[in-house]
């Protein structure tokens, strides 16, 4: 099986009523994880993430608070390429983003497409209860909303 490299950036998208966006997709297909994506060649991580979060949910990000959460996480995990049906085994290095949003859930229109899909809001309290993606796992940890 051929490996891949991939820089991968997430963003961790809170809206002003404290909750956060979860869906399901990508390389973790059955895991609730937050929108994100590969970096393309010549992209910063800042540009990559406001291109996905607009690809992958439609949000508009004019007028949210966005910082990188410091380090770096690694993981792996196999894919089937879209293209060619070809599988591989894809390494990655994930670079997240805390993405604050001035509205509340319920007043955020979601446009999902592309990898992320079944989007929904979730309150903090209520993370533990469901299958989370390794990687959003240690970063959930990180920021103090995971034992």
């Amino acid at each position: 099986m051929r490996t891949m490299l991939r820089d991968i950036v997430g963003a961790f998208i809170f809206s002003a009523d404290g909750k956060l966006l979860l869906g399901k997709g990508g390389v973790y297909g059955d895991d609730w994880l937050v929108p994100g994506g590969g970096i393309e060649e010549g992209e910063s991580k800042l540009a990559a993430v406001k291109r996905e979060v607009t690809e992958e949910t439609g949000i508009d990000l004019a007028g949210a608070h966005i910082e990188r959460i410091a380090g770096a996480l690694t993981g792996e995990s196999e894919k089937m390429l879209r293209d060619t049906g070809e599988r591989v085994l894809v390494k990655m290095r994930f670079y997240n983003f805390r993405i604050d949003l001035p509205d509340v859930a319920q007043n955020i229109t979601l446009k999902t497409e592309d990898d992320f899909t079944q989007a929904k809001w979730v309150a903090l309290g209520d993370l533990s209860g469901l299958k989370l993606s390794p990687p959003s796992i240690t970063t959930l940890r990180k920021m103090g909303y995971l034992p």
